[in-house]
């Protein structure tokens, strides 16, 4: 057994007094060959205990791909992405031995026009009539099936986070990644809320009616009419805004279109060893913090090798926007050469926060508490 999993094993032993399924829960060697740092088993200790008292939220996620269940002609690119799935109760599993308390567990809107343009995702066709909302019926559907089947609650209201984890239950935040199901027909966001959907990403790799994605090619027009309108909606109803995957001008529209935080969910900013078209500009991301808003921190393999490159990457996002607007965003199960590859790597994650400084109170924040005050302010503004 080499050095890094006795320590690791160490540390685990030291948990014993934690919730059953944190404590006994095992790091599997493959996931500490690409680590990139030796876990110090004092500060494991204390990541296990801190997670097992507050809610770890991940703001865009896919577990279990479920959003893949009983999709039929996807081109070879979109079919790899669901490849092996699904598996919600290995994603379950996993949440509870990791000490995830809630995630985003979302559809996928454009999935049936998906195809590779060279190494990236693209749309290449437009949706056939009423494609894009009978996509979005089946994945709902069986979200709310097959996730809650697999031991999850639905998650309705910012303090339903607190509630299941004061139970020992996993929160399914249901979100959708593109807003292409509404197709031009405002009445949809009030189905979607009736549905248990409580966060949208606008766009994803397909430009819709509201505006382009920011791996399109060619300059963006910014958030259309129909664009504000759905956004002024989505706060009238107490819907997250996820700005992920939007082009920067559309992501202005939406700040200048609500007075309502917003989060982006799973991205990095340019400038810090590698520039990607899914990253954002560092001006950006402080217009987002500025506006009250979270940005995730994604694990994606784009300049990034190692878990510690990871942890390195929410120090960097920290010192632009600083720790109050820093959140835990993996596009689990669905993202790119991931670096981090299982939420069982997450008491990893903490306790080299931990062990370099970042300091307990913006852990938590990092963790649940910035995305709930977003979520939480939303809601409050709500027109009932």
């Amino acid at each position: 057994m080499a050095m890094t999993d006795r320590r690791t094993l160490m540390a685990l032993a030291a948990t014993a007094l934690l919730p059953a399924g944190l404590a006994r829960a095992a790091i599997n060697p493959s996931e500490t060959d690409n680590l990139g740092f030796t876990p110090d088993e004092p500060f494991l200790a204390q990541a296990r205990r801190l997670l097992a008292k507050v809610p770890a939220i991940d703001l865009h996620a896919h577990p279990g791909r479920t959003f893949g269940r009983g999709a039929v002609g996807l081109s070879a690119a979109a079919a790899s992405i669901i490849a092996g799935g699904p598996f919600e109760d290995r994603a379950i599993a996993d949440m509870r031995a990791g000490g995830i308390s809630g995630a985003s567990f979302a559809a996928v809107a454009d999935l049936q026009i998906l195809d590779a343009r060279g190494t990236a995702l693209a749309a290449p066709r437009e949706f056939a009539p009423g494609e894009a909302r009978a996509t979005y019926g089946r994945q709902i559907a069986n979200l709310k099936t097959y996730v809650v089947a697999a031991g999850a609650q639905l998650v309705r209201q910012p303090s339903d986070f607190t509630t299941f984890k004061r139970r020992g239950e996993i929160g399914a935040l249901l979100a959708v990644e593109g807003a292409d199901f509404l197709a031009g027909d405002l009445s949809g966001l009030r189905a979607a809320f009736d549905d248990s959907v409580r966060s949208i990403t606008l766009v994803h790799y397909h430009s819709n009616e509201l505006g382009e994605t920011q791996t399109a090619p060619g300059p963006s027009q910014g958030l259309t009419g129909f664009g504000r309108d759905v956004v002024t909606e989505m706060g009238r109803l107490g819907m997250i805004v996820d700005v992920a995957h939007a082009a920067e001008p559309v992501v202005r529209g939406v700040l200048a279109a609500t007075d309502r935080p917003v989060m982006c969910s799973h991205t990095f900013i340019l400038g810090h060893g590698t520039n990607n078209a899914r990253f954002i500009s560092e001006a950006l991301a402080r217009e987002i913090a500025a506006h009250g808003g979270v940005i995730g921190v994604w694990p994606a393999g784009i300049g990034a090798t190692t878990l510690n490159d990871y942890v390195d990457r929410i120090f960097q996002l920290a010192d632009v926007v600083g720790p109050d607007h820093v959140a835990l965003g993996t596009d689990m199960d669905a993202n790119y050469r991931p670096v981090m590859t299982s939420y069982r790597q997450l008491p990893l994650v903490v306790s080299e926060l931990l062990r370099r400084g970042y300091g307990e109170g913006h852990v938590r924040a990092f963790l649940g508490g910035n995305f709930l005050r977003v979520f939480k302010t939303v809601w409050a503004g709500r027109i009932r």
